[in-house]
């Protein structure tokens, strides 16, 4: 019994742990909130001015608990800050493009997309709205200028905003301009452009299995003055689902003073590098280049093998010998007809009546397989059959030896970069003083939200804490919250996979020795019994339940009085 207990004891705790390991799976196919579907008004085909942009009543879900959103105050160190909850505000400060693009068809030229103010399809916090791209496969801009202009000097730059894919997205960007500031000029957003001057291109773009976020900035030149755009390297960690879950996301970009920059998403950095190190082209030229006047010389010999001049064809040796010779040895089958063709007219055509020898040529009569070679080996010229030519060696070559000549592989002569010049401080780049997107999607409904662009860190994170952060903590609400981090949690540690495997080992291990234990314990009861049996047919020991005052003979019968004869018997 104390075996049994402590099997059943063991059961138990494995049970237990087997519920633990399974729990994350759980709430991972545990169903999202109930999505709240808002109406809202698009724009005709001439989309009206920034002021005038539909605005759509804020409807809050019900069933979580609702969490306080109030519009944060602009950070003290911000340049921009953009919540597009004061719609009077947003309609001073954004500016739709009326430019065209050049070099395209007149009919795709326009910047016609549509752009509305509402609140996102899953209302999560009451009185916050977004930015929304309302319409797909076109062109659409939209600009606003900085509080004042960013100058690259000795504080970071911060720039930070939200997306959500609100259909997901199929190919198209959602990336944010940083606009340069242009001497002599003003800001002319109605005429922005994909031709618009900027200093820094940031965000998701994704078309087809190509996802990207995008950080380019355009270096100046300093020795002529020319513009080339930077590309940073691609981030080592994977950030597919953000283009598929349709939730908001929180994409940030910190340039250092140092050159260092960093990129996150939802506070989570994905890529880091240095402006000198990890960009394509480079920024700094190679301080040499080949000489493009040099040139090899004739008698360089770039041969690291050739023919053995000793080398001579041994003279049975024939290059012209075939492959493949006729077998002399073979001869015609028995019953081949060399004189009878294989096909023959048809004897039973008969010419069209609307045959023109002029016009169709001379008629003849269709072939047909000659009947008088069926079921003989075949009619017509025989050939002797192929066989392999045991002469046949191939053309022959020199063995190949190491050419004493050799000099290697040529290359020209090196000689100074006369484009060569050494920029240190890349960071100090052009200032910016707008910000805007230019896009083209083939996804509808891209909502653009909370855009901060500062010089502190501390502040945008601040932001984000009254912003972003408390979407994330809606969404979260009535989700399994505890479990949903175990999820995430492991997905971030997959090592933690191989520890929940082991733990689903647990109860079949127990469950096998606790039967195990049953299954020994009852056969050696078995044999236990069979052996003590043994021993007393052996010794003939009285069993425990035996009688030793009986007599062990069965033929005997049991009561003593049975046969002596009774009174009428006796009569």
């Amino acid at each position: 019994m104390a075996k049994r207990r402590s099997c059943g004891l063991l059961l138990a705790v494995s049970v237990l742990l087997l519920i633990l390991q399974l729990l994350p799976h759980v709430a991972a196919a545990a169903p999202d909130e109930d999505d709240a579907v808002v109406e809202t008004e698009q724009f005709e085909e001439e989309p009206p001015k920034a002021e005038e942009l539909p605005v759509t009543p804020v409807k809050q879900e019900e069933e979580v608990e609702e969490i306080v959103y109030a519009t944060p105050k602009p950070p003290l160190s911000s340049y921009l800050s953009e919540t597009f909850d004061d719609i009077v505000s947003f309609g001073k400060t954004w500016v739709r493009s009326q430019a065209k693009k050049k070099e395209v068809d007149a009919e795709i030229a326009k910047y016609d997309g549509v752009w509305a103010l509402e609140e996102p399809q899953v209302a999560l916090l009451k009185g916050d709205r977004g930015l929304v791209l309302k319409s797909k496969a076109k062109h659409a801009a939209i600009a606003a200028s900085l509080s004042r202009p960013f100058k690259f000097a000795a504080k970071p730059f911060v720039v930070q905003y939200e997306v959500t894919l609100q259909e997901g997205q199929e190919c198209g960007g959602a990336y944010i301009k940083l606009l340069s500031v242009v001497e002599g000029k003003g800001s002319e957003l109605e005429q922005f452009t994909d031709r618009s001057p900027y200093t820094i291109m940031f965000g998701p773009d994704k078309c087809g299995n190509d996802y990207k976020l995008h950080f380019i900035f355009r270096h100046v030149n300093p020795l002529n003055g020319n513009i080339e755009e930077k590309h940073a390297k691609r981030p080592r960690d994977k950030f597919e689902e953000v283009f598929k879950d349709k939730r908001p996301h929180l994409y940030t970009l910190v340039l250092q003073p140092d050159n260092n920059y960093q990129m996150s998403i939802d506070h989570q950095v994905i890529n880091t590098g240095h402006l000198l190190e990890d960009f394509s082209p480079p920024v700094n030229p190679e301080k040499e280049i080949s000489d493009p006047e040099d040139r090899k010389p004739m008698e360089w010999d770039e041969k690291e093998k050739i023919a053995d001049p000793e080398e001579k064809k041994p003279e049975d040796w024939d290059d012209d010998a075939p492959k493949k010779i006729s077998d002399e040895h073979a001869s015609i089958p028995t019953g081949w007809l060399e004189d009878e063709p294989e096909m023959i007219p048809d004897p039973t055509a008969v010419k069209p009546d609307d045959w023109d020898n002029d016009m169709d040529g001379e008629w003849e009569a269709p072939l047909i397989n000659n009947p008088d070679c069926e079921g003989i080996p075949g009619c017509g010229p025989w050939d002797r059959p192929s066989i392999d030519n045991p002469n046949y060696r191939g053309k022959w070559f020199p063995k190949q030896i190491t050419n004493p000549n050799y000099k290697g592989q040529w290359v020209p002569r090196m000689m100074p970069n006369p484009d060569y010049f050494e920029d240190l401080e890349p960071f100090k780049m052009t200032p910016i003083n707008g910000v805007g997107f230019e896009l083209w999607s083939m996804s509808s409904d891209i909502l653009f939200d909370n855009i901060l662009i500062c010089d502190s860190l501390d502040d945008a994170r601040q932001f984000a804490a009254e912003t972003f952060d408390l979407k994330i903590a809606k969404l979260e609400k009535g989700k399994g919250g505890m479990f949903q981090n175990v999820l995430e949690y492991s997905n971030e540690r997959p090592w933690l996979y191989a520890v929940y495997v082991l733990l689903a080992a647990v109860p079949v291990v127990v469950i096998i020795m606790c039967c195990c234990v049953s299954s020994s314990e009852k056969d050696d009861d078995d044999d236990s019994a069979t052996a003590a049996a043994a021993a007393r047919k052996k010794t003939d020991e009285p069993t425990k339940d035996d009688d030793p005052t009986k007599d062990d003979d069965p033929t005997k019968d049991d009561d003593p009085t049975k046969d002596v004869p009774t009174k009428d018997d006796l009569t």
